[in-house]
This record gives C-alpha cells, sequence and structure tokens, in this order.
C-alpha cells in the first residue's frame, strides 16, 4: 500500500509541477498496471494533458508526459535507444530478454530507468532514460559468459520492428478467456485467474472482466505470457463458431 501511496503522490507531483512552471515533466517508465492507474488520474487534471511513449510503436513500458494544454514549445520524450550484439558472434549464447535484463540490473540501476527490452536473433535493443544512456555504454561489458559490443541507435529506421504470428483458430464468442486461450494455447478456465487477478490489460487498460469482448485491432497484454493483437472476426463457420486471427508477439 505504501509504494502505490508514493506512486500516487509522485504523478501528482508531476502533473502539478508541469502546471505551475508551464514546463512538461515526465515520469520514468511505467508497467501497464503503472499507466492503467495514471490513465485513471487523467479526471483529476483537467487542464494537463498526458501522453506516453516507450521510444517506438507500440511499446509496453512506456514513459508518461505531462504538460499544459497550451503549450507553446515543441519537446522530445527523453529516451535513447541502445543495441547490444555479441563482440564474437561465433562464440556467443543463446540470450534471452531475462538475461538481457539481467545484466542490465546487475550494474545496480532501477527497473524504472529501463523500458522495453526487444530480443531478435543474436541483438538486443532496450530503451533507457537518456541521463542513463553513457552509464549504460561505458559499463555494461557481458550478458551471461558473453562479451558484448553496445552502441548507441541514432536514426529512428533502425530502432526494433515487432515480429509478429499470425494465429487463427475457431472459438464460440469473440470473448477475453476465449482469446487469450487461443493465443497461448492453453485452457479457458486457466485463463480465468489471470483476467480477475488483475493480470490481464487492454490498449493499457486494466480488464477483469472474462467476458470483455475486444475489438479489432486491440493490443492485448497478459503479465507473464505476452501480448498480441486481435485481428478480427474472418468468418462464421457452418457450426456457428467465430473464425478469428490473432498477430502474437514473438
Amino acid at each position: 500500500m505504501e509504494k502505490d501511496e508514493f506512486f500516487l503522490k509522485r504523478i501528482r507531483e508531476l502533473a502539478n509541477l508541469s502546471w505551475q512552471r508551464d514546463i512538461v515533466t515526465f515520469s520514468d517508465f511505467l508497467n501497464l498496471n503503472e499507466q492503467n492507474i495514471v490513465s485513471s488520474l487523467k479526471h483529476q487534471f483537467p487542464q494537463i494533458v498526458m501522453e506516453t511513449s516507450g521510444g517506438y510503436e507500440n511499446a509496453e513500458r512506456q514513459m508518461v508526459a505531462f504538460h499544459p494544454d497550451a503549450l507553446a514549445f515543441t519537446w522530445e520524450y527523453p529516451i535513447d535507444c541502445l543495441r547490444i550484439e555479441p563482440k564474437a558472434l561465433k562464440f556467443s549464447e543463446e540470450l534471452s530478454h531475462r538475461d538481457y535484463l539481467g545484466a542490465l540490473l546487475n550494474l545496480g540501476v532501477d527497473r524504472s530507468v529501463i523500458g522495453d527490452i526487444v530480443v531478435q536473433k543474436k541483438a538486443a535493443w532496450f530503451f533507457c532514460q537518456n541521463k542513463m544512456t553513457e552509464f549504460f555504454l561505458e559499463n555494461l561489458c557481458r550478458v551471461r559468459h558473453t562479451n558484448i559490443l553496445i552502441t548507441k541507435v541514432e536514426d529512428s529506421d533502425e530502432f526494433p520492428r515487432p515480429v509478429l504470428e499470425s494465429v487463427s483458430g475457431t472459438c464460440a464468442s469473440v470473448r477475453l478467456d476465449s482469446l487469450i486461450s487461443l493465443a497461448f494455447k492453453t485452457s479457458r478456465s486457466s485463463m480465468v485467474s489471470y483476467i480477475e487477478g488483475g493480470q490481464v490489460f487492454v490498449n493499457g487498460k486494466l480488464i477483469t472482466s472474462n467476458g470483455y469482448e475486444p475489438k479489432d485491432g486491440d493490443i492485448i497484454s497478459v503479465r507473464g505470457k505476452g501480448r498480441f493483437i486481435f485481428d478480427g472476426i474472418s468468418h462464421q463457420t457452418k457450426k456457428g463458431r467465430c473464425s478469428v486471427r490473432i498477430m502474437r508477439y514473438v
């Protein structure tokens, strides 16, 4: 409870500071639950615009920017993208998201300064608060037993692009529990505890109803499982079931 109260206090401080000084203020990188809390507070600050970015399209961990509605100058999020690759590809290990995150946190930094980590083949990209960029460039030398090179990505065209896997199947109705079951190849009943336990978000909004019906294009995130895009109903089968398509992040 104390952690939640501290978080709420910090968000209110950032919103009030933005309004009082007519400046842009930024949160740390927030997880989906924290983003949902911030969204629920918007009505308390009608004079403040709250926007989010994680540094690239469809980022999960995002930073919130607070600024007055009539702000007269342009601004940018204080986010940098860094790329990690092995020094010697021949002797490199197969590294996972957990390996990269562990290597970063072992440097003694807080998770809140790090955004998404995108792993593709033998390389990884991660987003961080730009005040931490030089620290990471100077101190991250190894991930597990693999010696690495780390560089700042200057061109946004070189940012990672999500890799999506198409999943098709049928369900009796387009309910949240049915879609999650299809996406992660598990029983519908096993997903109930995730939904009712506050582990499922649709477009960053917490959803706790099993019967919630997502719309085409909605991004559904399940903590500990992953996320996917609901790509809609293609047709009805002869037995009246919905044939749906899902694009799952891999």
